[in-house]
């Protein structure tokens, strides 16, 4: 092993071979000139001056040397600060931050340095973390989802086969498989989107939920065009940023869960617009009364509520929740006295863009205007 002197060693023999140095060149300095100026015993008195300036030299050497120590241990401070705090570091703690002090001098600066690197390492740490946790759920969701579906389809299939079936059994097993592999790839499509979400958005770009809305609407019509629900729409400039796609999926979702928690003769109010300088997206729907502890779960993954016969993958209000929080945005519900769901989303402004006025109503319901959220999802 290779013996090395410390930073502070070195630094306090530099210090005290200057002070040497400078004390030997006065003394030599001092001699010279006594030499040209003296000439009767001189040999007694270069004796003598040599005598008298050797102690000094040595205690002024030694002085130094104990200063220069100290003083390269305070000089050397922050670096045993920022070696300590690095020696603390680990993947499941990286808040610690190295103190940046004053002066704003060299050692100050790698404070800093370190500190930005340390903030860039935890944001990419937390970002693994992220996506890793939303793989995680997706494989786990995924795996518990699709049990169901392919019991029917093994089911129906050993059911059939065993024995002789004939044309008729065969074409109401193929029914069956049908029916389990569009419920597969219901909920498969429903757990990419999830998983979408919760990984975080990689680019915004301008997006109008008046326009997204809109979209939604008219792909709900077709459900509605029996009848039995009625869609009313009132549409007023929204714009906001985020995932064109991602919010596109979160209005279909919002107007679609509001169609199916409906009775027959009921309505759906969609509306958006500026509310306190944000965009939002409102859909309230008709429906039986709604119990606060549905409320309480109505945004958890495979929560199905009775839906007049009809069946879902349980994911969809998952889904907004996943987009509205990847978008920083909050969301509220409220569960009407006469029956359905009051859901308000509320989005950051685009950037860039003047604030658009937007309505204060716009449906026949006197319970449809513009709320406050009333809480941010977590």
């Amino acid at each position: 092993m290779t013996w090395r002197l410390t930073a502070r060693s070195r630094l306090t023999l530099l210090y005290t071979g200057l002070v040497l140095a400078a004390g030997s060149l006065l003394t030599v300095s001092t001699y010279l000139l006594l030499f040209r100026s003296l000439r009767l015993n001189i040999e007694e008195a270069m004796s003598k001056l040599l005598t008298q300036a050797a102690p000094p030299l040595l205690v002024v050497t030694a002085l130094a040397g104990l200063t220069g120590w100290l003083v390269a241990g305070r000089i050397l401070r922050p670096i045993r600060t920022i070696s300590g705090t690095a020696n603390r570091l680990s993947a499941e703690n990286l808040s610690e931050r190295v103190p940046v002090g004053r002066p704003a001098d060299e050692l100050a600066m790698l404070a800093a340095t370190i500190n930005g690197m340390l903030d860039r390492v935890q944001r990419g740490v937390s970002e693994r973390d992220r996506v890793l946790d939303s793989q995680r759920l997706f494989v786990a969701n995924a795996a518990h989802e699709l049990r169901t579906p392919l019991t029917t389809m093994r089911t129906a299939i050993d059911v059939t086969l065993d024995g002789e079936p004939d044309r008729a059994e065969l074409v109401a097993m193929a029914g069956d498989i049908a029916t389990a592999v569009e419920t597969s790839q219901r909920t498969l499509d429903g757990l990419l989107v999830l998983a979408r979400s919760q990984a975080g958005l990689s680019r915004r770009s301008p997006v109008d939920l008046a326009t997204v809305a809109a979209a939604a609407v008219a792909d709900a019509a077709g459900q509605a065009a029996d009848g039995v629900v009625t869609v009313q729409a009132d549409l007023h400039p929204a714009p906001a940023s985020g995932e064109p796609v991602l919010l596109e999926r979160m209005a279909g979702n919002l107007i679609e869960n509001a169609l199916r928690y409906n009775h027959t003769g009921g309505h759906v109010a969609v509306t958006s617009g500026i509310a306190d300088g944000r965009a939002f997206l409102r859909v309230v729907n008709t429906g039986r009364p709604v119990t606060p502890e549905e409320e309480r779960r109505l945004f958890e993954p495979f929560v199905r509520g009775a839906a007049n016969g009809t069946c879902g993958a349980g994911l969809g209000l998952s889904i907004v929740r996943a987009v509205v929080t990847a978008h920083d945005g909050e969301i509220s519900s409220t569960a009407r006295p006469t029956g359905g769901m009051d859901i308000a989303v509320h989005l950051p402004p685009a950037l860039g863009l003047p604030p658009v006025p937007g309505p204060t109503g716009g449906s026949d319901d006197p319970d449809v205007r513009p709320p406050r959220p009333t809480a941010r999802p977590s």
